[in-house]
């Protein structure tokens, strides 16, 4: 085989470097947690660096509140959070948009407590153990509320999902207001005194969201689309194959091993949660609607309890501002 003189093999090279350059024009910083849902699947196997042609850096945060920081900030142009963190960020004046409901938490959030806890309260001088500023955090302290109990009744300790676990096992909480898979390693010692569904119930709904720098979304509409497009496509698939869906799944693979939990456990987690359509997403039961829409109303909940709580300072005039179903809009059309 002929060999290219020197300085042509130096051209080509060059070339190929610039068309990997190319192949990779843009950089995005998207957050995620580790709670499951069929998103994870698109971390696993790259669906979206394919679809799009961006070169994706994925971080990975223990709550919310710690995804929310790193958006203020600006190390994260996307990133999913709980409707806590979220309403607590936007009240802050943190510049970002919810765009996508991943899932409504229903039961994949509860309160799990030691056999001894028979009622509400048997709570007074227990060690709650719960992420600050999280959506269990809200639903913790409503919780409280709604029993005529108030923080100084029990010993509400701020602990991350990972330390959980290992905190229970070790006897040093009486219990937690946690997601899975911490959830689930509760559960096989402890009961559910009240789940996020409960509380839901009695008017304070809680959902896990994705939301996106208001700048990064300006300068990038399409590719925010093309985000949501793949997680809408990957919840109709999980959806439309509910009734068979196992731990053989693709998806249930992808998400043990994003998360780090255990496949076998994923099925029955998934069917805790509630993943809204693209239609109903777009309806006045989440993202339209403005005002009168339910995500508003919920952000509008949420902080009105967080102040109330003096977890934030102010309320902002119209959370309608907040939400922006553009996206989600132009995601329906691709």
């Amino acid at each position: 085989m002929k060999k290219l003189p020197t300085l042509k093999r130096g051209i080509v090279a060059a070339a190929l470097i610039a068309s990997c350059t190319t192949a990779f024009a843009k950089e995005v910083t998207i957050g995620y947690q580790g709670m499951f849902n069929p998103w994870k699947h698109a971390i696993a196997e790259k669906i979206l660096e394919e679809e799009t042609g961006y070169e994706i850096k994925w971080r990975r945060f223990d709550s919310g509140a710690k995804a929310i920081t790193a958006m203020a900030s600006g190390a994260v142009d996307m990133t999913s959070a709980g409707s806590s963190p979220i309403a607590a960020a936007v009240s802050r004046g943190v510049e970002m948009e919810l765009v996508w409901i991943l899932e409504n938490i229903a039961e994949a959030e509860a309160l799990v407590v030691t056999e001894d806890i028979k009622t509400p309260a048997d709570l007074k001088g227990k060690r709650i153990a719960v992420p600050f500023v999280s959506t269990t955090h809200f639903h913790m302290l409503f919780a409280l509320e709604t029993y005529g109990l108030t923080e100084k009744d029990v010993k509400l300790i701020n602990m991350q999902p990972s330390a959980i676990s290992a905190a229970w096992q070790r006897g040093d909480i009486d219990g937690a207001f946690i997601w899975d898979p911490a959830l689930g390693t509760l559960k096989k010692t402890g009961h559910v005194l009240v789940s996020s569904k409960d509380l839901a119930a009695l008017g304070k709904p809680t959902f896990d969201g994705f939301v996106v720098n208001k700048k990064f979304g300006a300068e990038e509409p399409e590719f925010v689309a093309k985000v949501i497009k793949v997680m809408a496509d990957l919840d109709a698939q999980y959806r439309d194959n509910k009734a068979s869906f196992d731990a053989s799944s693709p998806i249930a693979m992808s998400i043990a091993k994003i998360t780090g939990g255990d496949v076998n456990t994923v099925p029955g987690v998934l069917a805790l949660y509630d993943f809204p359509s693209m239609e109903r997403q777009l309806s006045c039961e989440w993202l339209g609607c403005g005002e009168e829409g339910a995500a508003t109303k919920a952000l509008i909940f949420t902080s009105e309890f967080l102040l109330a709580q003096k977890k934030i300072n102010k309320l902002m005039p119209d959370y309608s501002e907040f939400v922006n179903p553009s996206y989600a809009e132009a995601a329906s059309k691709l």
